[in-house]
């Protein structure tokens, strides 16, 4: 049976199912950009956006004119009798029972009506304009949290990978350990228990290797999942994701007006502000102009379907009314909300200047994780350098003679430290930038592709 066709087969559909995995190089902009377009919370902000507009609609429509039809057709099995005296009926001295009506009523209006004034409706019309303001803002906000999150998760991935490469580095550097000790020991100038000890310590390599490969993918799909992309994509950041993007500026009396989170507070006290305005606004009368036009039948028959001929009897009828409404005593309700409402902005104005305060906090310890990131990230360079100079001359001393396996294998270990060590560093640092440049209202740098300056 000839196999040809089927390994052919086989390979074209390996072919297309790898073809199928797109790769892409994703910046941290592009990122940030993904979350904006595809994540919930982003979709959601915008779709508060249009509520407001239909907020604000919802609320012009209490100061339009409102026109109905009212249909009401009523039948009577017994009618209301009322006692007359005998002289309207020319019976004086006589008490007689008349029943008013029919047996069938249908009244058919054409209702208009017309708000002249209603402060509580003018009070709405401008907090829902507002509320669409705070919408606009809590979209910004959601947008910059967004930021945050994906940079955070950003960085993640770029430290995991190069936690990766630091642990290919010193597999490489072991594997050639390996090789030493194995012609060491091949000429009799080292013993079995070196060279299987070295062979453990590959073997120890390749496991954490794989362990920090797993925390790779892992991440991946974290970030993956953040901007909204199939866990199927593939995805490769750029070499310089950890240069620095910052430069400090100690000031010490920082401004936070362009605070997006001030913005918000500062909103939601106005909100609040205008509730209390339409909870004032009970006190104001209230005028409203009505008119109406329509038939009324009556008759011993269903009115509908039957006219005069047939004992139904129709008519048509309008009224035009003005209606005020003065509020004089509701037991004391309406001062007890503005009450309430007053307590609800002296909550807000609280957690406004905490707020302040947690800011200015904020920007304080930045500033130091920043500065103390820079340092360290120094020093464990410099660390790196030496610890790659130690190794190289345990390597040398160790062939001839002049050091131990033990030595061999510390010296490895610590040039794996120390370079774990300068990742972890940088990713402190970058952290503390992204808060630093959260802490000055200046996430939105993040991006564009351009080194902000501070």
């Amino acid at each position: 049976m000839n196999r040809v066709p089927y390994l052919l087969l086989g390979f074209i559909l390996l072919v297309g199912k790898v073809s199928a995995q797109e790769t892409i190089n994703l910046s941290l902009p592009d990122a940030i950009a993904l979350a904006q377009k595809n994540r919930a919370a982003a979709i959601k902000a915008d779709l508060d956006i249009q509520k407001g507009d239909a907020q604000i609609a919802e609320v012009r429509a209490n100061a339009l004119p409102k026109l109905n039809v009212v249909s009401s057709t009523t039948y009577n099995p017994l009618l209301q009798e009322n006692v007359l005296p005998g002289e309207i009926f020319g019976a004086p001295g006589r008490t007689i029972k008349v029943a008013f009506g029919q047996k069938w009523s249908s009244a058919n209006m054409l209702q208009l009506t017309q708000v002249l004034f209603n402060q509580s409706v003018f009070t709405g019309l401008k907090a829902a304009k507002s509320t669409k303001e705070f919408y606009i803002l809590n979209r910004e906000l959601t947008q910059t949290d967004l930021i945050e999150k994906v940079a955070q998760a950003y960085f993640q991935v770029y430290k995991s990978q190069q936690m990766l490469q630091n642990l290919d580095v010193n597999l490489e550097l072991t594997n050639k350990t390996v090789k030493i000790i194995k012609g060491l020991y091949d000429a009799g100038l080292a013993t079995k228990i070196d060279y299987d000890r070295t062979r453990v310590a590959v073997n120890n390599a390749n496991a954490s290797r794989q362990q920090v490969a797993n925390a790779v993918e892992l991440s991946k799909n974290a970030l993956k999942f953040m901007v909204g992309l199939a866990m199927e994509t593939d995805i490769v950041l750029p070499q310089n994701s950890f240069d620095p993007l910052v430069l400090l500026d100690n000031e010490t009396s920082p401004s936070y007006n362009d605070r997006i989170e001030l913005k918000v507070l500062n909103k939601q006290i106005e909100l609040l502000n205008w509730k209390m305005k339409a909870s004032i606004s009970e006190y104001y009368p209230s005028a409203a102009l009505s008119a109406s036009y329509g038939w009324l039948g009556q008759g011993k028959k269903m009115p509908w379907f039957y006219g005069k001929n047939d004992g139904v009897f129709w008519g048509d009828m309008s009224s035009i009314a003005l209606n005020i409404n003065i509020p004089i005593f509701n037991g004391f309700a309406t001062k007890s909300r503005i009450a309430q409402n007053k307590i609800d902005i002296e909550k807000a104005n609280a957690d406004l200047q905490e707020t302040k305060n947690s800011m200015n906090l904020a920007l304080k310890n930045s500033q130091t994780l920043l500065n103390n990131s820079l340092i360290t990230i120094s020093n464990q360079e410099a660390n790196v350098t030496l610890a790659q100079s130690v190794l190289t001359n345990t390597q040398n001393n160790y062939r001839y003679g002049l050091a131990t396996l033990n030595d061999l294998l510390e010296a490895e270990r610590s040039l794996s430290e120390a370079r774990n060590n300068l990742t972890n560093a940088r990713l402190d640092y970058k952290m503390g930038e992204i808060d630093y440049l959260k802490s000055q209202g200046k996430l939105n740098t993040l991006s564009n592709s351009t080194q902000p300056s501070l």
